[in-house]
């Protein structure tokens, strides 16, 4: 394996390109040399394999010229020809061709590496329906007698039962399919994928017809999620005959339900597509997901029969960068669109959650902490939505700002602002008093008049405000709403037990710190709330993130003194350490590859390893304790929970030597 941290070849992924040659109908040089051609594009891009239309040496719509003895020999002298120029290139090549076996013709894939035919896999399911009539010139691999044939003096294997693996580079094993077999009930790839097979390839023909296009994407979206692989699809393009038909050129690639490349349909030239394929978060996903290898069981019979065909890749000596798209935020669709859609249905699944509790309960109150800060604020206007749908006043909503030792103004007036403007009833209760008497009871020198601002002090004002809420909620018969959010449990960011780590019921458990502040603002944009609100809002998603918890150096009150994000990082930089952590299981130098990617622009890779460092140690050595008891509350995205109800169970004393290690052996 390259050492180059820069190569995506260090960090489990592989390149993939689809191609779209400019064919001419019967010109099997011609084609060959198109085929060539493209084949070094691909190379020069650092592709690991590169796929090629059904039939692309010979053309598709060759009907009956497929069974002339000049077309079928030149075909076979092209292909011998394309093996001796890969021996000059650096992907794995899947080409299409008829060819005689056992004295059948059969509508072939062709696999060729570095100047050997591997394996060629014949197309199972003959359309002969509408258009099509493959099965006057065709015979179906079921038809097969050998699992192997002689072709340029060598024994190939042969059939539908292959699986090409590169034994050099994890979890890179190949299937191919052609065009008709994924249209079927269970394609041929199906049992190859529950063999191991991860890269799936169809050479297809597939004339165009109106929706057609969105057809494709829809069958291998829906294959390559059921099946949690990446699948690529090549279609004729320029040159096939349009006798009957037209051509589109349409070429995809998707991974695990997820478009990654797709190239311009109807085009006057040829076309190379490149993706990056993750084969380690298929593995990861493939691992987790117990239906999948269940389904593995259920056919262990077919699945035992599968040929392994064993090859050794030779990868690209130079650096190959990533070329796929990181987003920044995991959490948050990079899409407007889809961004919204999701939103909405995170901030409905909140309000759900919190009304199904209130009306289980019998409990029509609510108790609730609000500080001006980000996560107070949503899960107010959760409780305020969720009070309209049960029909039920608002007033019902009994909301406490508790000034401490380092409240800052901006944060306070926010606070009465946003109480006031919901309508909700809100009270002012100073904990500085109650504060001071524990300090002194504790021997605290903060109590003689000694600016100690230790952990102590800190969590004497975060606990009292807590032991406030539950004594209040027992007086009016309410139920206490927590406000902490996914982020902070990660990092072990919450006063434990009789401290914001403890609730009732908390709404934003498995909401992480970068959702919050887009829902505040789909909150605004899409009005759910009245003007007066939707200010009051901005203004505290404008507020620097901060405990308030220690004054500032001359006790200045305008601003908050602290800052969260400058003692355990950026939150959109941990949020995206502990997606691809806990939802993947990733290495932390390939966390730290992909954060690179993605936000290389903000942060450089020393910043970027260090506040991954943090999270580590954090994350696997000091917070386990606080999720193991965390407050019930909805699972609200696919990324994940870390309640040991749902998605994360995990020991209290677990070491994060591992991973510290691993990350700082690839600096």
């Amino acid at each position: 394996m390259p050492k180059s941290f820069e190569s995506i070849y260090a960090h489990g992924f592989v390149r993939v390109a689809v191609c779209t040659p400019f064919l001419r109908v019967a010109d099997p040089v011609y084609n060959l040399q198109r085929t060539v051609g493209l084949a070094t594009q691909a190379a020069d891009q650092g592709a690991a394999l590169a796929l090629f239309p059904e039939l692309g040496l010979s053309a598709y719509t060759n009907d009956d010229l497929f069974h002339q003895e000049p077309l079928l020999h030149a075909t076979e002298m092209a292909i011998a020809e394309l093996v001796s120029a890969s021996r000059e290139l650096l992907p794995i090549l899947i080409v299409g061709a008829p060819l005689r076996l056992e004295g059948r013709l059969f509508n072939c894939a062709v696999i060729i590496y570095r100047g050997r035919i591997l394996g060629i896999t014949p197309k199972t399911y003959l359309p002969n329906y509408r258009e099509f009539y493959e099965k006057r010139q065709f015979s179906s691999a079921r038809d097969l007698i050998s699992g192997q044939v002689r072709l340029f003096g060598e024994t190939v294997p042969v059939g539908t039962d292959l699986l090409f693996n590169a034994q050099n580079i994890d979890n890179f094993t190949i299937h191919a399919e052609i065009c008709e077999d994924l249209w079927t009930p269970i394609p041929p790839s199906t049992y190859a994928a529950l063999g191991g097979a991860t890269v799936l390839a169809n050479l297809s023909a597939s004339n165009v017809t109106i929706g057609k296009g969105d057809y494709r994407r829809s069958l291998c979206a829906a294959h390559s999620g059921k099946c949690i692989a990446a699948y690529l699809y090549s279609a004729a393009g320029p040159g096939e005959s349009t006798t009957d038909l037209a051509w589109d050129g349409q070429a995809i690639v998707y991974e695990n339900n997820e478009l990654l490349a797709e190239s311009d349909r109807f085009a006057d030239r040829e076309k190379v597509i490149l993706a990056d394929i993750d084969l380690e978060r298929l593995a990861q996903d493939r691992m987790r997901a117990t239906s999948f290898n269940d389904s593995i069981g259920d056919h262990l019979t077919r699945l035992r029969s599968l040929r392994r065909i064993e090859f050794e890749f030779e990868l690209p000596h130079r650096v190959i960068p990533l070329q796929r798209r990181v987003e920044r935020f995991p959490y948050v669709p990079d899409d407007e669109r889809v961004r919204d859609e999701r939103c909405y249905e995170a901030y409905n699944i909140q309000v759900h959650g919190l009304k199904k509790r209130l009306e289980s309960t019998g409990i029509s109150r609510i108790v609730i902490g609000v500080s001006g800060g980000l996560d107070s604020t949503h899960a107010l206007i959760v409780a305020a939505r969720t009070m309209d749908q049960l029909g039920l006043p608002r007033q019902n909503i009994l909301g406490y700002t508790m000034p401490g030792f380092a409240t800052s103004e901006i944060t306070l007036r926010n606070s009465h602002g946003l109480m006031n403007s919901l309508g909700i009833t809100a009270h002012e209760l100073d904990i500085r008093p109650s504060c001071l008497q524990m300090l002194r009871d504790l021997g605290h020198p903060y109590s003689e008049g000694q600016p100690v601002y230790d952990v102590t002090f800190e969590n004497v004002q975060a606990g009292e405000r807590t032991s406030h809420l539950f004594r209040l909620a027992n007086h009016h018969q309410a139920l206490v709403l927590g406000t902490g959010d996914l982020s902070e449990l990660a990092l072990g960011w919450t006063t434990y037990g009789v401290g914001d780590h403890m609730s009732h019921y908390n709404v934003n458990a498995s909401v992480p710190k970068t959702l919050i502040q887009f829902l505040i603002r789909w909150v605004i944009a899409s009005r759910q709330f009245d003007e007066s609100t939707s200010k009051i809002l901005q203004s505290i998603l404008g507020t620097e993130i901060s405990p308030e918890l220690i004054p500032s150096a001359d006790h200045s009150t305008a601003q908050p003194a602290q800052s969260t994000e400058a003692r355990i990082g950026p939150y959109e930089l941990q949020d995206f350490n502990l997606y691809y952590i806990s939802r993947f299981g990733f290495r932390p130098s390939k966390v730290a590859f992909l954060a690179l990617n993605a936000w290389g622009e903000k942060y450089d890779l020393p910043t970027i390893q260090r506040w991954l460092e943090v999270f580590l140690d954090r994350f696997f050595r000091t917070s386990q304790f606080k999720r193991s008891c965390i407050p019930n509350g909805p699972k609200v995205g696919s990324g994940g929970s870390l309640s040991p109800r749902g998605d994360w169970r995990a020991p209290s004393d677990s070491e994060p030597a591992v991973w510290l290690e691993e990350l700082r052996r690839r600096k």
